[in-house]
């Protein structure tokens, strides 16, 4: 463990958010190599030490201090009951931009039909402290055993019912699950362990760092977009421009033009770019972008 305080130790998560974390902290500015061959990767920052953990276990280590800050969702840290500061949540994943769930399934031919049929039975999930507060907040009382993995595939032989987690629900379906209930929705969520927060350099350390990943999670649905116009058509122009704010209105050298610049969603740009076209615009350039800090 470092001594130096001039050191951040960040843990990030192993496994399927792996690969959109990195392409985040690429984007804030944080390029992480080597991870491939040890959970100590190198980051092009001196400041940073990286450890790769799995996310299971990322709040306990900020927790107690092995770790300063990390990345993790929002359900390890409740299934952990960590006491840590949130500082921020990121809707991502390696399919999609939508909060994960934790569900109960059962087989679809169960006569299990709702929570309190539960009663007595046994559920395998990775997640038992998340299971059993979910379950004594409905009043059920059922035995719940640790899953190490491939949890679908135990109902009905071993379990009654199994408690994991889903994106689309595709898995459970091929496996002719039925969702019974969703015990709660998950994100990524940066926490930090709170005597890290009370170091002045390490909170200014960490606040930057989470500015910058904010800025680039923002930036990630939404692109530039720069035109040409003529003067007089800019009113009707920005009645059809969905701007994040007001956009950027320069003269141009060429009498009575003007150039326009703003930043809208990428899901838009189809759409809009045609519209412009027909309203006057000309030299339409789209580009990405890496960051958007409010």
């Amino acid at each position: 463990m470092e001594t130096t305080n001039r050191v951040l130790r960040v843990g990030l998560p192993s496994g399927s958010l792996q690969e959109p974390t990195f392409a985040l902290f690429a984007k804030a500015g944080f390029h992480i190599s080597g991870a491939s061959r040890s959970y100590k990767p190198h980051v092009d920052d001196p400041e940073l030490v990286i450890r790769l953990l799995r996310a299971q276990e990322i709040s306990r280590y900020v927790e107690h201090g092995f770790l300063d800050c990390g990345l993790t969702g929002k359900d390890w840290i409740e299934n952990n009951a960590s006491d840590v500061a949130v500082l921020t949540e990121m809707t991502f994943s390696k399919t999609s931009a939508k909060p994960t769930r934790w569900v109960i399934a059962v087989p679809e031919d169960s006569p299990i039909r709702a929570v309190a049929d539960l009663e007595g039975k046994v559920i395998a999930t990775e997640a038992v402290e998340l299971t059993r507060r979910y379950l004594e907040q409905h009043g059920v009382k059922a035995e719940i055993e640790f899953s190490w993995g491939a949890t679908e595939v135990k109902v009905p032989d071993l379990v009654d019912a199994i408690a994991d987690v889903t994106e689309t629900g595709s898995s459970l379906r091929a496996n002719k699950l039925r969702i019974l209930a969703t015990m709660m929705e998950s994100s990524p969520q940066f926490i930090a362990n709170r005597g890290a927060m009370e170091d002045g350099w390490k909170r200014k350390k960490i606040d930057t760092l989470v500015l910058l990943l904010e800025g680039a999670f923002a930036a990630q649905s939404k692109v530039g977009l720069k035109m040409n116009l003529e003067e007089d058509k800019l009113a009707s122009l920005l009645k059809a421009l969905p701007a994040l704010r007001n956009p950027t209105v320069a003269q141009l050298a060429q009498p009575g033009w003007i150039a326009v610049e703003t930043i809208i969603d990428e899901a838009v740009v189809r759409e809009i770019i045609p519209q412009l076209k027909a309203l006057g615009a000309e030299g339409i350039i789209e580009y990405p972008l890496n960051k958007v800090v409010y």
